[in-house]
């Protein structure tokens, strides 16, 4: 094993993402492995590839290893203990037995790794405050106060996207009325829009051309995700918030916009504001934040 080296290993609905880096964050080699997610435990031999792969491309068993993935993660931080629906087989594998590999492997949601990733090595580098929205089919979220992640007493801590913004509204996956995600997520798009706009990437691009009534929905959620935001940053006060995810993309498009309500909706004592900033990583910062992860923190039943 080579110490300072840490590999970090992200697994999604369809991928599993891996990178191999240096405990001062240099990067030495990222791969993705795909799995056929209707497949039972395809995701398991999937991960089981890439550890095989990164090892060999970085000359050498790395001196940490953490992994990332959706869920809820176990008391011990060695598993997800709850990710109903989706990888049949994740809840409750323990992944230092699964890999074959000495030593505990620590587990982490894939909202927290990312921002961990960001903290590290991105948009956030140094921050001891700061929240992360990921925009894309839902909202995801994850939260850092005082230089330490937010889980919670089951680990629900960071679910951001859950924050309800209308008690009249429909209620999204986790029962939240009128919720962050239902205004902001793709998921939902077809039935904000009256069925006008299959896609948000489709509403963005109608927005940017002049269109009318993209213009209408494109800024109803926007001015929703900023009155989520604002009021975040009352319960939170970071110095920094981090939009991620495919929606993010949009640019000026988005950040715009965002930052006029914002002017409107946050409360500025002294005239201090908290940045608004793009994420840096990309696909690789659960990835990277794994890697952080399995570095600096222990497993929660030894005490972090």
């Amino acid at each position: 094993m080579t110490p300072g080296i840490a590999m970090g290993i992200d697994l999604g609905g369809s991928s599993a993402k891996g990178v191999m880096v240096t405990r001062e964050g240099s990067m030495l080699v990222r791969q993705s492995q795909p799995f056929d997610s209707a497949e039972p435990r395809a995701f398991v031999e999937a991960v089981r590839e890439l550890v095989h792969s990164l090892e060999a491309k970085g000359m050498g068993l790395a001196g940490s290893c953490g992994l990332s993935a959706p869920g809820l993660t176990s008391a011990d931080g060695k598993s997800i203990a709850y990710m109903p629906g989706r990888l049949e087989g994740l809840e409750g594998l323990d992944w230092s037995i699964a890999l074959g590999r000495q030593g505990d492997i620590p587990v982490l949601n894939d909202a927290q790794a990312a921002l961990l990733g960001e903290v590290w090595l991105g948009a956030a580098r140094g921050s001891r405050h700061v929240f992360m929205l990921t925009l894309g089919t839902g909202v995801g979220g994850a939260a850092m106060v005082d230089g330490r992640l937010l889980r919670g007493a089951m680990g629900r801590a960071g679910h951001l996207g859950h924050l309800s913004l209308d008690p009249d509204g429909p209620p999204d996956v986790c029962g939240a009325p009128g919720s962050l995600e239902w205004a902001m997520g793709n998921a939902s798009i077809v039935d904000r829009t009256g069925g006008r706009f299959t896609t948000t990437h489709e509403l963005i691009a109608a927005f940017e051309s002049g269109d009318g009534p993209a213009r209408v929905f494109w800024l109803t959620a926007v001015r929703r995700l900023a009155a989520a935001v604002a009021s975040l940053i009352n319960v939170l006060d970071p110095d920094t918030v981090i939009i991620g995810g495919g929606i993010a993309k949009a640019g000026e498009s988005l950040f715009k916009p965002l930052e006029q309500y914002l002017e409107v909706f946050e409360w500025r004592p002294g005239g201090v504001r908290a940045r608004i900033v793009p994420a840096q990583l990309g696909e690789y910062a659960g990835a990277l934040g794994a890697a952080y992860h399995s570095m600096v923190d222990r497993p929660r039943s030894e005490g972090s």
